[in-house]
């Protein structure tokens, strides 16, 4: 079969009923979007978190505050703020008030280590860094070996209401979590104190960068993908219209377990809550009962609608919650689950169980995030397409290369296994100071996503693998080659592979397998080096076992063949395993 005509695309014939091909995208910033919001809802909700609400007219003038502020300080437009929150008004606040004034932000994930936040800070080149104050520690260790000029201190109630006694007498229990900042640092609170008076910029949405969103890599530590307001707003207003804005009650909102330092929450529930006027319910950490998780569903929920992203993990762990039917689901009408595969039954019994409606998407760092998704309304008569990752998103086209060389596009049909290529308005501007990645991965305006996919005749997009060598592990991407450079840095370590293996309950699990130096040989252990990496990375990118060999095996120019070694520990599996 002939490549497809992306004059004709297939895609089309299954369009959901009322959302555009092609959306118009306004030429603003996301502070623009966010004050046109404002102004048309003032008084509608904008964020709920810990039980206090915050309106449009607050968030927009919070913004305003923080973004005067922020420039008082002598940020300007193109200086670069980290921020190293969890999800919460702050998070919100400042990520506007960036935008408002014409700075890049960078989010760092709050569970980062310190040779982890080091390589952020020092890469993206941040002036300023707004951190939670519990979780500064990590920071801590580092900063003076950074370019950080500013240092911003919150603690996780200073947004919530509560009087300075309470906060107090919170802390002193151990109901609220905290920490201690340095003399000299600036405290959140009293910024959002200063008169509002932003900084008129003017921003170029196409070309100027709004965020550093960095992503893990085959080629080493994580880079930052440039995403552009054109890319962030371009994805949102697309978002919008696949959920459909008239199906979701006015005073609705998107629920945000997902960490808005991923773009995949940034995107499916911050950016895309704004672009509605809708409300964002927000955790600041993923629940340690889902329980409490269906509490606030039930109560921020009655009369109105929810919608919320998630990953598999997620959707299997509200299933297997006891008691959780006492609670009443029914505002969740749908779900968008992204960031690997989605099993039919994890998919199917969720929708049984709480009759709201589960599609699967697909995106990446690099395209803000989402590309793909399954349509939440089909035709009628139309029938799921289970395993597929959807449709192109409005204003995406989509085509299938071939492997070797990139350069054929490929046939309809899993005869037609290639590379899959997006290109659209979300696709970023490039890698930060890495033009050579930059022009492998964005070749004529199309991305090159790494994954291998086929598309059937009918324009329903498959992933048929992941990119080489990714690893998913709880629904986290980890790349092993960033935690082979990590652990290079290990005094005793001489080589290092790290290679995913399979595991029932959480995808796949980390293996690392390392080479010691002579001297060091018979005095460190395996679980020495788990614990250091337990002490220099977060979670999910410990490995789970190591295992010390005397080589590793190469190939005549010296590269590691993590293929190899991912074999042997598949066949000892294997020959492991009882027989049938």
């Amino acid at each position: 079969m002939a490549p497809q005509d992306l004059g004709d695309r297939p895609w089309y014939r299954h369009w959901p009923e009322g959302v555009p091909k092609m959306i118009d995208i306004p030429e603003i910033g996301l502070g623009d979007l966010l004050r046109d919001t404002a102004r048309q809802y003032p008084d509608r909700l904008a964020i709920v978190f810990l039980d206090t609400v915050i309106t449009y007219r607050q968030l927009d003038d919070y913004v305003d505050r923080l973004a005067t502020a922020l420039t008082k300080l002598g940020l300007k437009q193109g200086d670069v703020v980290a921020m190293m929150l969890p999800n919460s008004p702050q998070f919100v606040t400042t990520f506007y008030a960036c935008q408002r004034a014409g700075i890049v932000t960078t989010a760092i994930n709050p569970t980062y280590k310190p040779l982890e936040v080091k390589h952020q800070l020092n890469d993206s080149g941040a002036k300023a860094l707004v951190v939670l104050d519990s979780v500064f520690e990590s920071p801590g260790k580092v900063l003076d070996q950074t370019g950080v000029k500013h240092l911003i201190g919150t603690n996780i109630a200073d947004m919530i209401g509560l009087g300075a006694i309470k906060v107090w007498l919170g802390k002193k229990l151990g109901k609220i979590p905290y920490g201690q900042m340095p003399a000299g640092a600036l405290k959140f609170n009293d910024l959002l104190k200063t008169p509002p008076n932003p900084p008129q910029v003017k921003i170029n949405p196409a070309e100027d960068t709004a965020v550093l969103q960095y992503t893990g890599g085959t080629t080493g530590t994580p880079k930052g993908a440039m995403l552009t307001a054109r890319n962030l707003v371009s994805n949102a207003l697309a978002g919008k219209a696949w959920v459909g804005e008239d199906d979701l009650a006015a005073d609705g909102g998107y629920v945000g377990v997902l960490p808005l330092f991923h773009i995949f929450a940034l995107t499916c529930v911050c950016n895309i809550a704004v672009a509605t006027g809708r409300f964002q319910l927000l955790f600041p950490k993923p629940p340690d009962s889902m329980l409490e998780w269906a509490a606030q569903i039930e109560k921020w929920g009655k009369g109105t609608q929810l919608v919320m992203p998630g990953v598999a993990v997620l959707f299997n762990k509200i299933n297997h919650t006891k008691g959780i039917d006492k609670y009443d689901i029914s505002p969740l009408i749908k779900c968008l689950s992204g960031a690997g595969p989605l099993p039919r039954e994890v998919q199917l019994t969720f929708e049984k169980k709480f009759g709201s409606q589960v599609v699967e998407g697909y995106g990446l760092t690099e395209s803000s995030p989402v590309t793909h998704a399954n349509p939440f309304a089909l035709k009628p008569g139309g029938e799921r397409v289970m395993g597929s990752i959807g449709l192109p998103f409005p204003n995406t086209d989509v085509k299938i290369m071939d492997l070797e060389t990139g350069a054929q596009q490929m046939p309809y049909g899993p005869e037609g296994v290639g590379e899959l290529c997006v290109k659209g308005p979300q696709v970023m501007k490039g890698y930060y100071n890495r033009p050579e990645e930059t022009a492998k991965t964005i070749r004529d305006g199309w991305l090159y996503t790494g994954d291998i996919a086929y598309m059937d005749p009918e324009g329903w997009t498959f992933i048929m693998d992941r990119a080489k060598d990714l690893v998913k592990h709880k629904g986290y991407s980890v790349f092993p080659k960033e935690i082979e450079d990590y652990m290079f840095s290990h005094p005793d370590i001489l080589e290092v592979a790290v290679v995913g293996l399979p595991h029932a309950k959480v995808g796949e699990i980390l293996k690392a397998f390392v080479v010691l130096k002579p001297e060091s040989v018979g005095k460190v252990t395996e679980a020495d080096i788990i614990a250091w990496c337990q002490e220099n990375m977060t979670h999910y990118k410990v490995p789970s076992l190591v295992e010390f060999r005397e080589a590793l095996p190469k190939t005549m120019v010296g590269k590691v063949l993590r293929r190899v070694l991912k074999e042997e520990e598949l066949g000892k599996a294997k020959a492991a395993a009882p027989s049938a």
